[in-house]
């Protein structure tokens, strides 16, 4: 009792109190006043500037990092002015407990700021890019780089106090041994996860068949991988060393589109010809299907029972037909910017002999333009003081609903009418065709960047136009489909009858809940039996 009451006495004389006190206070007041001022700077003055900026990764940086750098500018302003009071034991302790604090704020303000705007910006990335690997991986980074800077900050936390971690350090290296042994499986799911990774085999939202079951890939973790199984409506989480190692099928890939075949049986004594023209006309007809635009817009008023609409929406007829006509100008479109590539790799290879020189690159770049007018981009100019910055950007309304980007969109919001999609089909179409869409920015900008400063490059600029249209026919969207069209085989006569085999393609087996195959085939079917009956040909 008598040394706590002692303790202010000897507090006192070890700080030389009376001599000291002034000089804290005076620099506690001035650091306080340019902490304010910095403060006052970074979070209203800056702001202000931020908030003109195209990208806002500057301002939710600020916003995130407001309250962890006004608790910083305290704790190094505390800790400024209480060196004036010189040292002594209970300084030091006071010092290193603003020091601990001071790493455990810049750890949680790391934190924050990786997991709030780089993981964020990442994923944005991981949207506008091709690559199947970072959007597998950029969440598994924002999942275990935080907890490692808090690992990290939590041991200089404790070093701050004099904590020796070395015993702690070779305790856990034993531990991670024994653990390793034990736990072998679950580092081998780890490791699977990266193979997986590497060769990305899917991606989320892939459909998928796997011991026979159709299935959706939901998300790939560290350890496991959870799908979504189509037909019974649940979710199953396989083991990635497991996963990694089965025969799987992709049905999403290389497009979302599905080929589906049907058996239909006519009598012997029908005319064969006829049969095929009407198996034909009943596939082509249903807007959902593939094959030749023209052809559908003929034979969609044969299909039955599509005249019925709900209150508010459109028949199945009326959304077929509108959605029809906007491919159609999308199709058309792409037509002409694939032959003005094809021009221009011609120009190209014309002028390319010996190299380009000034005049010969303002050709080429002139007939690019006009490419990128016919797809809806313009270039823009950006000066800061001596450099010129070019890019991209989408032309504005009224003249961007003329060009693909444009037909792209309003064939999307035409497919969105269709009755049969449900609520999450809304967000699905917008989303695959608006990452197309910036996919095809990003593609088209970087080949203007080459165009116009091609350095070493300069004979290779066909062969970049090239592989851009090879990227249009793969990967964006083809302007004709002559390979997908219906396919009717008259594969066997026996007894009384004829067998035929249809095989057709489904437009996009993600929609519906992952049932619109199953409709579309079963509607395709009922229409043949139907019409089949309506000229006394079918078979039963």
């Amino acid at each position: 009792m008598i040394a706590i009451l002692d303790f202010p006495t000897v507090l006192a004389a070890s700080l030389s109190f009376p001599e000291k006190f002034g000089p804290f206070v005076a620099a506690l007041i001035i650091e306080a006043i340019v902490a304010f001022v910095l403060y006052i700077v970074l979070f209203y003055l800056l702001r202000a500037l931020f908030r003109q900026m195209e990208s806002d990764a500057a301002l939710v940086s600020l916003t995130v990092s407001r309250i962890p750098v006004l608790i910083i500018f305290i704790l190094v302003s505390l800790k400024f002015s209480f060196r004036q009071l010189g040292p002594s034991p209970v300084i030091d302790v006071i010092q290193k407990a603003f020091s601990a604090f001071l790493v455990l704020t810049v750890t949680h303000l790391i934190a924050r700021l990786f997991t709030e705007v780089v993981v964020y910006y990442l994923k944005a990335y991981a949207r506008k890019s091709e690559a199947v690997w970072d959007d597998i991986l950029i969440p598994i980074l924002g999942r275990t780089i935080p907890v490692l800077a808090y690992l990290i900050g939590f041991s200089l936390f404790l070093q701050t106090f004099g904590v020796d971690l070395t015993g702690i350090g070779l305790a856990l290296g034993s531990i991670t041994v024994v653990l390793g042994l034990s736990v072998k499986e679950i580092l081998s799911d780890f490791f699977g996860g990266l193979v997986l990774l590497i060769d990305t085999p899917f991606q989320f939202g892939d459909v998928i068949e796997m011991n026979g079951s159709m299935a959706v890939i939901k998300n790939i973790g560290i350890r496991v991988t959870k799908l979504y199984m189509i037909d019974t409506h649940c979710e199953m989480y396989t083991p990635n060393s497991a996963l990694g190692g089965k025969d799987i099928i992709n049905f999403s890939r290389p497009t979302p589109h599905f080929a589906y075949s049907a058996n239909i049986a006519v009598r012997v004594d029908a005319d064969p010809v006829t049969a095929t023209k009407i198996l034909r006309e009943i596939v082509l007809g249903h807007p959902d299907t593939l094959g030749d635009l023209e052809e559908k817009l003929q034979y969609l008023d044969h299909f039955y029972g599509w005249d019925h609409a709900e209150p508010g929406k459109l028949s199945k007829r009326e959304a077929g037909r509108l959605r029809v006509l906007a491919e159609i100008e999308v199709n058309k479109q792409l037509k002409k910017i694939e032959d003005e590539v094809e021009d221009l790799v011609n120009k190209i290879k014309s002028l390319e002999k010996g190299g380009l020189d000034k005049d010969e690159l303002k050709i080429v770049l002139k007939e690019y333009i006009d490419v990128l007018d016919l797809v809806g981009l313009q270039v823009v100019t950006e000066r800061k003081g001596k450099r010129v910055r070019y890019r991209l950007e989408e032309e504005v309304e009224p003249a961007l609903k003329t060009t693909l980007i444009g037909y792209i969109r309003a064939w999307y919001d035409a497919w969105l009418k269709d009755p049969d999609l449900v609520v999450e089909d809304f967000n699905i179409l917008p989303e695959e065709w608006e990452q197309k869409i910036d996919i095809l920015k990003g593609k088209m900008n970087k080949l203007y960047q080459r165009m116009a400063n091609p350095g070493g490059d300069e004979t290779r600029l066909d062969d970049y136009a090239i592989n851009f249209v090879a990227w249009l026919h793969e990967n964006f969207k083809e302007s004709k489909t002559l390979w997908k069209e219906p396919k009717i085989r008259l594969m066997d006569i026996q007894g009384s009858g004829m067998q035929f085999t249809v095989k057709f393609y489904v437009d996009n087996i993600r929609l519906e809940h992952w049932e619109r195959g199953y409709r579309v085939s079963n509607e395709v079917r009922r229409e043949m039996v139907r019409r089949l009956r309506q000229a006394y040909i079918y078979n039963t």
